[in-house]
């Protein structure tokens, strides 16, 4: 495996995560316990986020804009969590909503002068926009109001993209930092449980 081209092994990594999705959707009985493990896991991400910027009072590495993008979908998931279901998702997207808006709230004001904004040049709109209009196009065929199922896929597909950001930032710097790695991988994983759900 270590003597294959990168294409070889980006294409056995996708094969093996389908491979794990399937498996998990055979094996899991109550599938909304791996929502529930992506919510804590997200929020396990954010600590370790929060923990890299008291420690080293710094955000050099981190996406403002990816941040933002998170807050975002985790406000309007919030909305339609009260509104659809209010149970434990609730509470674990409040934790991990006020943990990014103290996270924007750092980089924004107490540690804007270690902010990349030169590297962080993901524009919002390029997710956005279209996370809206495919909102509007496949949104969940359910009993609640329809604006309600709309801004609920929203919420769905701005999460898997609101990464980008990030993403984008990591690929300006050239440079990853451990607690960014970290919180990059616990989004992941996050949001490879949220697939399986």
């Amino acid at each position: 495996l270590k003597r294959q081209p990168p294409k070889v092994k980006a294409l056995l990594a996708v094969i093996a995560a389908m491979a794990a999705l399937v498996a998990l959707r055979a094996v899991i009985r109550n599938h909304d316990n791996l929502f529930v493990a992506a919510e804590a896991v997200h929020t396990i991400g954010i600590a370790v986020l929060i923990y890299k910027l008291a420690k080293e009072k710094t955000c050099a590495g981190l996406s403002l804009k990816s941040q933002e993008l998170t807050g975002i979908f985790l406000a309007a998931r919030l909305y339609c969590s009260f509104i659809m279901e209010y149970d434990i998702h609730t509470l674990l997207d409040s934790a991990t909503l006020i943990f990014t808006l103290w996270v924007i709230y750092m980089m924004r004001f107490k540690l804007r002068s270690t902010y990349m904004e030169d590297k962080d040049n993901f524009a919002h709109h390029y997710v956005l926009i279209p996370c809206a209009i495919l909102a509007l196009i496949v949104h969940p065929t359910t009993s609640h109001h329809f604006l309600n199922r709309i801004l609920w896929a929203f919420c769905v597909y701005l999460e898997a993209v609101s990464v980008l950001p990030q993403l984008r930032v990591m690929q300006n710097t050239k440079i990853v930092e451990p607690f960014t790695a970290h919180y990059v991988f616990a989004l992941g994983v996050a949001r490879f449980l949220s697939c399986a759900h």
